[in-house]
C-alpha cells in the first residue's frame, strides 16, 4: 500500500495499496497456466478431476514446500514468524470459485511486521540511486482461485479451472509508496528476493505472481480517501501506469466535485485506462469463518522444540530454514561495489538484470582488465546490443570467456581500444571464432614498428603544413592523430602517436 507527499499542482496525496499474490514454486503444483479458448479448455477438463479442481467437499491437504515458501519469504523480509497461525473461510459466489469460499489466513497469518527495501534510478538524469522501504503488514497463506476467461466476440465467459485449489502466498505492504514507479520497484525488488530464494519463479506474465493495487487520494490534513483496488496487474510497467492513471484519475473526480466510489476495477494495458468491475465488498460480505478442515499450523524454531515422535519431514523448522537463506539482492549489490569499487547504480543494474551479475563475475575472475574497465564494456557494448536485438544476457552470443580474451589481448598490448570493440562487432557476428583469430585473419595486430609510426606520422604532418605551424592549437594534435590511426587502421598506439607528433610538431 502506498503513500504520497502533497501534489503541488491540487493539493491531493495519492495513498495506495498493494496485494501480491504469489505463487510458490513446487513441481506438485505447477499445472500450465493457459489462457485458451474452449476447445482446448474442455480438453484440459477431460483429464483433471473433481479433486483437483477445488469443488465443494474436496478434502484439504497441507502443503509442506508451501509453508517453507512463505516462512522463508518471511525471514528474507525480516518479518514475526507466527509460532502459530490459523486457517480462515472467505466466502463469496464467483463462477471461477467451485466450492464458494476460499481458504486464507484472516485472523492470524504466518508472518507479520516485515520490511522491502527497494531502490529505482531517480536524478535529473535518472543516473542515482533511489533507496527506499515499504512495510509489509502480513504474509499469509492462502487457496487459488480459477481464471474468467472473457470472450467478448461470442458474448460468453469461459471459466479455466486448471489453478483452483492451488496454493499461493498473499504478500499485503502498507500505503508507504506514493507513485506508480515506487511501487514498481518495490514489484521488482520482490520479484528479485523471491528468485533468490526459490519459492517462487515470479513470471508475471504466465500468472506466477498478480499484484493489486488499492489507491486513494486526499487532501493534506484530511482523512485518508476512498479507495479503489485494481486487480490482477500482470507487469510493472503496467503496476506503474495503472496506479498513475488512477490517481490522476481520482484527482480529477474529486476537483470536478463528485465521489470516488469504492470499487474493484481492471486495467487495460492498450488504452492505459482503469475499467470498473463491481463493487468493493466489504468484510462483512466475505462472512469469515474458521476453517474446519484445517488444524491450527505450528512452526517450531529448532528441531528440539518440536513435539516428540513427530517426523521431521512432517514438522517446519525455522532454524533450518534460516540456514538456508541465500545471498539476498541488496547484500549482493552492497558486496559488488565494496568487492570491485564499481559505481552503486551499476550494482543495481548487474543485480536486476537477470544473469548479468554472474556473467560480469566470470569476466572479472578470466581477465587482467581492471573491474571499472569490464564494468564499462559489460554496459555499454555487451547491454547495448542485447537490448538491440532484445535479446537476454544467456542469449549472447559472445560467451564471458570471450569477452575476457577481447579484454586481455588490449591489456597486453595485442590491440588497440578501438579495434577491441571491433573484433568484439566481429565476435558478435561469428560466435564459434575466437578473438585471437579474428586478430589475425583480418590483420588488427597493434603496429609495433617505430620506424613505420615514425614514417606515417612524418607523411600526416607534412600533408597539413598550414595547420602545423605554430602557434598550433591542441585540437589539431588530435585530427592529426586521427589521421594516423586512419592511416593505420586504428591498430597504431596512440601514447606513442601522441608523443611522436609532438615532437615533430614542436
Amino acid at each position: 500500500m502506498l503513500r504520497s507527499t502533497p501534489t503541488p499542482s491540487c493539493f491531493l496525496a495519492p495513498r495506495l495499496g498493494s496485494r501480491l499474490h504469489l505463487i510458490p514454486w513446487c513441481p506438485s503444483l505447477m499445472p500450465p497456466y493457459l489462457e485458451l479458448y474452449l476447445c482446448v479448455i474442455i480438453q484440459l477438463l477431460s483429464i483433471i478431476t473433481i479433486w483437483s479442481i477445488s469443488f465443494p467437499l474436496s478434502p484439504q491437504v497441507l502443503n509442506r514446500r508451501c509453508v517453507e515458501a512463505a516462512v522463508m519469504t518471511g525471514l528474507a523480509l525480516n518479518c514475526t514468524i507466527n509460532r502459530k497461525s490459523l486457517f480462515d473461510r472467505k466466502h463469496y459466489f464467483y463462477a471461477d470459485l467451485p466450492a464458494g469460499y476460499q481458504i486464507t489466513q484472516q485472523r492470524l497469518p504466518i508472518a507479520v511486521d516485515g520490511t522491502l527495501t527497494y531502490s529505482h534510478l531517480g536524478g535529473r538524469k535518472r543516473n542515482a540511486v533511489v533507496t527506499k522501504s515499504v512495510r509489509i503488514k502480513q504474509i499469509q497463506l492462502e487457496q487459488d482461485s480459477g481464471k474468467s476467461l472473457h470472450d467478448d466476440y461470442r458474448n460468453q465467459t469461459l471459466i479455466d479451472l486448471n489453478r483452483a485449489g492451488v496454493g499461493l502466498m498473499e504478500l499485503v505492504m502498507e500505503p508507504d509508496m506514493s507513485c506508480g514507479e515506487e511501487a514498481a520497484a518495490a514489484v521488482r525488488e520482490m520479484q528479485l528476493i523471491l528468485q533468490a530464494l526459490g519459492t517462487c519463479q515470479g513470471n508475471m506474465a504466465e500468472g506466477q505472481l498478480r499484484v493489486d493495487a488499492n489507491v486513494s487520494v486526499h487532501r493534506p490534513g484530511d482523512p485518508w480517501g476512498i479507495r479503489t483496488e485494481v486487480k490482477n496487474i500482470n507487469s510493472a510497467r503496467n503496476l506503474a501506469r495503472a496506479i498513475d492513471y488512477e490517481i490522476q484519475r481520482q484527482m480529477f473526480v474529486l476537483e470536478s466535485g463528485g465521489t470516488v466510489q469504492n470499487e474493484t476495477r481492471s486495467f487495460d494495458g492498450k488504452t492505459g485506462h482503469t475499467i470498473p468491475m463491481r463493487d468493493k465488498e466489504g468484510l462483512q460480505d466475505y462472512r469469515f469463518m474458521p476453517e474446519p478442515n484445517l488444524p491450527p499450523l505450528m512452526v517450531y524454531e529448532a528441531c528440539s522444540t518440536a513435539p516428540p515422535g513427530v517426523a521431521p519431514s512432517q514438522v517446519v523448522v525455522l532454524e533450518e530454514v534460516r540456514e538456508r537463506l541465500p545471498e539476498l539482492p541488496s547484500v549482493r549489490r552492497q558486496r559488488l561495489v565494496e568487492t570491485y569499487g564499481i559505481l552503486p547504480e551499476h550494482s543495481f543494474t548487474l543485480v536486476n538484470e537477470d544473469g548479468l551479475m554472474d556473467y560480469f563475475e566470470a569476466v572479472i575472475r578470466e581477465t587482467k582488465a581492471g573491474p571499472r574497465k569490464v564494468i564499462g564494456w559489460v554496459m555499454n557494448e555487451l547491454q547495448g546490443l542485447l537490448h538491440q536485438q532484445n535479446l537476454s544476457v544467456s542469449q549472447s552470443p559472445i560467451s564471458p570467456q570471450a569477452l575476457a580474451q577481447i579484454l586481455n589481448l588490449q591489456e597486453n598490448g595485442q590491440i588497440s581500444s578501438s579495434i577491441a570493440k571491433q573484433v568484439f562487432q566481429e565476435l558478435w557476428k561469428t560466435p564459434g571464432k575466437t578473438a585471437q583469430q579474428i586478430v589475425k585473419e583480418q590483420d588488427l595486430g597493434m603496429v609495433n614498428d617505430s620506424t613505420e609510426i615514425h614514417r606515417i606520422c612524418q607523411k600526416v604532418v607534412d600533408s597539413h603544413p598550414d595547420q602545423v605551424r605554430p602557434p598550433w592549437k591542441r585540437a589539431v594534435l588530435n585530427k592529426l592523430m586521427g589521421l594516423v590511426q586512419k592511416e593505420t587502421k586504428g591498430r597504431a598506439d596512440p601514447v606513442l602517436v601522441r608523443a611522436i607528433l609532438e615532437q615533430k610538431t614542436s
